[in-house]
């Protein structure tokens, strides 16, 4: 890198934010972070169960090849498959990075790491702190970010918020333009390249476990400019959350992990029909009913997550559910006092917002919208691939302009393992903290002028007149009615089970919303601490991206992962196994739908099966022997 220190721009402060600015760095950067929170308040502070990694300390003979079989797997063979087999191969150097850095896992009596099981899997391989793992991940991540603000090299720009991407003439990004989220003053911030972290978009439901700051506008405000959007329709239902009239509250995976199990009781006189095609009694009359253990005895109540998912809403569809109502018991009173203070941050959580003692009662649960495994669409040309020197991992179709964690959609295909998305986090932002400095110094062998001050000035008087024109709307509509009946929407036709006529609807009424969204009215047009306003700026972006998330599910006619239409009860390879790649025509009412092959180069795809007990010791062909990791 050339004497003059490149200048990055970091959107987001999460896991895969923070291991970027760390990495970059270390390369010679300077990084400029911003973020719409405190940093360490981050939503990677909510994941609670562990982080994935094949290290085989308790000796069952787990491996990352296995590790990335089972990612593949449960993703339903949707990812592409060389970031998967990479990611999984750089884990074990991932939590070895970490527990040097001082992460407090927990420990066995003899001082090694300790591992629990997660679903998708027969291995113990979830490394955890208690129920706090991302906080601990976060909070360890954030001290060697420190490190670099001190000596000069990272500037933290918290509650600040991105609102645009400076394009200069070729279209490459050369910046972005961000809001400062107390006064709504509108600044720029020049830099070589931009990393995008900026996670999921859970709130375009609303009724989710994501924090409410988890829009998805980023993202959508990306997707106006013209980066591409890649399978968008699969949304992860976690199994586990408390019913509220808010928002839904997550109980981690981790439960089951330690041994918690879920059950209704049971009622011979009702018939369901196994994953077998056979038809079995809903349980024994008047007694508990371990439904995933009957079902799944392999993996009882650790299946994957879509698979629980869609069983939870089965059986409350019988009519089994606890009290006549959409939920079902998650039963941890049998568990041993140890195991009661290993998970005791989220059994807090439901004391707090029930009012009962999970240790004493059993909780009462149902699925939530959680993580998405789609995102921004990023390249990721593998180890041996011919152009390899000629392209970046985690790129976006715009140049210079990057994208990681839950935000890009890289490493989870059709559904997420459990415990997957710490590790892609601090994996994919690692990955940018390496491909960044490449492509800097690709940029530094072209022969290119300055980017032009007025290019800076246009991009800024584009946004200013954005703000101008929203704040004088002066219509019936009220944006906080409007999320509502989006949400409403989308949480009725676009969660667990799908259909076309439903679909449709939902792709209407987001078109509706939208022209209404052009009609609103703010009741507070001042510009201090606004939030009514940073609301209805951020909802534009998030209608956007509710388009590409229900008609890529409308048009992807077949069950795959997380995506369930009964109406099309199978997978199809032959005509789906591909990814969805939406595209924004400011002309057009709806995003260009396009679809790329998957990378399946590794291992073909077979039918997944979770109702047998048997470890493979998968073959993975063509691994390159030339794997860098970026640990």
């Amino acid at each position: 890198m050339d004497n003059k220190m490149k200048q990055v721009v970091v959107v987001g402060g999460g896991l895969a934010g923070l291991a970027a600015a760390m990495k970059l760095a270390e390369k010679g950067c300077h990084v400029k972070l911003v973020s719409v929170t405190k940093v360490k308040r981050s939503h990677s502070v909510c994941a609670q169960g562990g982080i994935n990694v094949a290290v085989n300390i308790k000796g069952e003979g787990d491996s990352p090849i296995i590790h990335a079989y089972d990612t593949i797997k449960g993703g339903d063979f949707l990812a592409n498959q060389p970031p998967v087999l990479e990611m999984c191969l750089a884990g074990p150097a991932i939590i070895e990075m970490m527990d040097r850095f001082g992460c407090p896992f927990n420990r066995t009596a003899e001082g090694f790491l300790d591992f629990r099981r997660f679903g998708g899997t027969l291995y113990e391989r979830t490394a955890f702190c208690g129920a706090s793992t991302g906080q601990q991940l976060l909070y360890s991540l954030d001290e060697q970010v420190r490190r670099w603000e001190v000596a000069g090299r990272v500037e933290k720009f918290e509650f600040c918020e991105f609102m645009r991407l400076v394009l200069d003439e070729k279209g490459h990004a050369c910046g972005i333009v961000v809001m400062d989220l107390f006064n709504l003053k509108l600044d720029l911030i020049k830099a070589d390249a931009v990393l995008f972290c900026t996670g999921g978009p859970g709130m375009i439901f609303k009724k989710s476990t994501n924090s409410t700051f988890c829009t998805g506008a980023a993202n959508g405000r990306l997707f106006k400019q013209g980066v591409r959007y890649a399978n968008g329709e699969f949304i992860q239902i976690h199994p586990t959350a408390i019913p509220g009239p808010d928002k839904l509250r997550l109980i981690s995976e981790s439960v089951r992990g330690e041994g918690g199990r879920m059950w209704v009781w049971g009622d011979s006189t009702k018939t369901i029909e196994a994953p077998d095609g056979k038809t079995i009694p809903c349980g024994k009359t008047g007694e508990k009913w371990y439904f995933l253990e009957e079902m799944y005895p392999a993996f009882g109540n650790l299946v994957p997550r879509d698979i629980g998912a869609r069983e939870v809403l089965r059986i409350c569809e019988q009519g089994l559910g606890v009290d006549g109502q959409m939920q079902v018991h998650l039963d941890v009173t049998h568990l041993s006092k140890e195991q009661h203070e290993k998970l005791a941050s989220v059994l807090n959580i439901y004391r707090k917002f029930t009012g009962e003692d999970p240790r004493e009662h059993p909780m009462k649960i149902f699925p939530a919208v959680h993580y998405s495994m789609g995102g921004t669409w990023v390249d990721w040309p593998a180890a041996d691939d011919h152009n390899r020197d000629e392209r970046f991992r985690q790129m976006t179709n715009i140049r210079g302009c990057f994208n990681a964690g839950e935000s890009d959609y890289q490493y989870h295909g059709a559904n997420r393992l459990g415990a997957n998305s710490l590790l892609s986090c601090i994996f994919s932002g690692l990955v940018s903290g390496v491909e960044i400095p490449r492509y800097l110094e690709a940029l530094h062998d072209e022969e290119h002028t300055p980017t032009p001050d007025a290019v800076y000035k246009n991009a800024l008087d584009q946004e200013e007149r954005f703000k101008g024109e929203l704040m004088r709307r002066s219509g019936s509509e009220n944006v906080y009615v409007l999320h509502e009946e989006l949400s409403d929407v989308m949480l009725r036709e676009v969660t667990v089970k799908r259909d076309n006529d439903g679909l449709t609807r939902a792709v209407n009424k987001i078109k509706e919303v939208r022209e209404r969204y052009k009609n609103i009215s703010l009741d507070d047009k001042g510009e201090l601490v606004n939030q009514s306003y940073v609301f209805a700026n951020q909802f534009d972006g998030m209608i956007e991206l509710a388009l590409v998330i229900t008609k890529g599910a409308l048009l992807r006619n077949e069950f795959r992962g997380s995506h369930y239409k009964p109406e099309f009860p199978q997978r199809d390879d032959e005509n789906w196994l591909k990814t969805t790649i939406a595209t924004y025509h400011s002309q057009k009412d709806e995003p260009d739908i396009t679809y790329e092959t998957v990378d399946v180069r590794h291992i073909k795809p077979i039918m997944r099966d979770y109702t047998k007990a048997k470890k493979v010791q998968p073959t993975l062909k063509n691994i390159p022997a030339n794997i860098q990791l970026p640990v």
